[in-house]
């Protein structure tokens, strides 16, 4: 075997040396947002907070972000997922309730009739929440839910709920942990029903979501202990109950929070309300090709689910929030579909 020579030998180490002073490019944060405003105010927000030589630096323990669920991580139209999922359950239950054969808001879920139960406001919904998510132990629910999400499937993009998540937030949150910060949900969907999927779908585990809760009580029955969902509504985390849940759930104010409607309003103020720098952003859906536009900020009618009001936008511009153009500042909504 004929060995290597001198000149072999240092052309080698050369190149060795040459090869290991390339720098390593990092992957592209943000890459399926558009190079806009919105990009870059979070880009740069995150540059100063975690910069220990700038004035605005925040440290990890306290880099907390919150970010609404329904229309800001995922889609929430034609309706709520959750309300989709009450409404596949009272199919379920109803052989069980005869009554609601003729019985509102349940008549309008079983003949599909959307704008009856709409006209039911929040009266009808407390009423499907409490007959479909109650009456059985936590355990029972969180089974249920599961299974709900192996199974569903969105009516217009026919892909699975978990999977209409929005690309461009995934990569958000991603950012944000790589940057370490604690990333909660903060929504006024059940708690109960998103932490079963939180941490497959977005990273976020259970203990980092804040939702709205159903009473709960500690029982033993056949000698095991449980814990049974009663059919009343403990705590709603929408609005001003928002700060409220933070509060109580997290306990420290976010330095950044991202929502889409104006249940979200409050939670904005709250974060704006803190000392040194914060992120506020509101994603605003004007991309009815590719995904929906509604509410009145859009020139469109008002929606029941993530209404987005022109005083919200106003306020937004006023107090220096990010509005986050689906049309605009996103090259693509959804992921592509798993195999």
């Amino acid at each position: 075997m004929q060995r290597p020579n001198r000149l072999s030998l240092w052309l080698f180490s050369l190149t060795l040396v040459a090869l290991i002073s390339v720098p390593i490019r990092a992957a592209e944060p943000l890459a399926s947002w558009n190079d806009s405003a919105a990009k870059e105010a979070i880009i740069e927000f995150v540059k100063t907070v975690t910069d220990k030589d700038s004035s605005g630096y925040v440290a990890p323990e306290d880099r907390i972000a919150t970010f609404d669920n329904d229309g800001t991580l995922w889609t929430e139209h034609p309706m709520y997922t959750q309300m989709a999922f009450a409404f596949d359950r009272v199919r379920t239950l109803a052989p069980q309730h005869p009554e609601w054969k003729t019985q509102q808001p349940f008549k309008a879920v079983l003949e599909n009739d959307l704008k009856a139960v709409a006209a039911s406001g929040k009266k009808g919904l407390v009423e499907l929440i409490v007959a479909t998510h109650t009456g059985i132990t936590t355990e029972e629910f969180e089974a249920i839910v599961t299974d709900w999400f192996k199974t569903a499937r969105h009516p217009r993009f026919k892909r699975p709920y978990t999977e209409c998540n929005y690309l461009p937030m995934l990569e958000l949150l991603q950012y944000l942990r790589a940057n370490e910060f604690k990333t909660f949900i903060v929504s006024g969907g059940g708690i109960e029903f998103m932490r079963p999927m939180t941490m497959e779908v977005y990273g976020i585990p259970a203990e980092q979501v804040v939702g709205t809760t159903i009473a709960t009580k500690f029982e033993m029955k056949d000698g095991k202990p449980i814990l049974m969902r009663l059919p009343e509504i403990n705590f709603v985390d929408d609005k001003a109950g928002k700060p409220v849940g933070i509060n109580q759930f997290i306990g420290k104010r976010p330095i950044a929070s991202f929502g889409n409607s104006a249940g979200d309003r409050e939670m904005l103020q709250w974060c704006s309300a803190g000392t040194g720098p914060s992120l506020k952003m509101l994603v605003f859906h004007d991309d009815a090709k590719r995904e929906y536009a509604y509410g009145p900020a859009n020139g469109l009618p008002d929606s029941p689910f993530g209404t987005f009001p022109q005083d919200l936008m106003d306020e937004a511009k006023e107090s220096g929030w990010v509005v986050i153009s689906m049309k605009n500042d996103w090259k693509t909504i959804f992921a592509p579909e798993k195999e």
